[in-house]
């Protein structure tokens, strides 16, 4: 299985994301994270199964989560560019992908 990676901002935006919805109530932040991992493992196994998006990118919602993982497949590794609030800006993390 090809190896995945999340750029900076990501892993930032994922672990604040599972400090806030612990913090609202117990318990949701472990399976914010779960739902997240799900994705990640999906995309993992069928990269090309993500919706296509721009700069070459795809995108997968995360199950029960208002969230969606963008990320672009190279030729050795996933990059997963940001763990996405679907009420965020659209298109916010673009800069990223540079």
């Amino acid at each position: 299985m090809i190896r995945l990676s999340l750029r900076k901002e990501a892993r930032d935006e994922f672990l604040c994301e599972i400090a806030y919805y612990e913090s609202k109530r117990e318990g949701t932040g472990k399976r914010f994270r779960q739902a997240v991992t799900a994705a990640f493992l999906l995309i993992r196994r069928f990269p090309h199964s993500g919706a296509p998006g721009p700069a070459g990118t795809r995108k997968t919602k995360v199950k029960g989560f208002p969230f969606t993982v963008i990320y672009r497949e190279g030729r050795d590794e996933i990059i997963v560019f940001a763990v996405a609030p679907d009420r965020q800006q659209p298109g916010y993390w673009l800069p990223r992908t540079h």
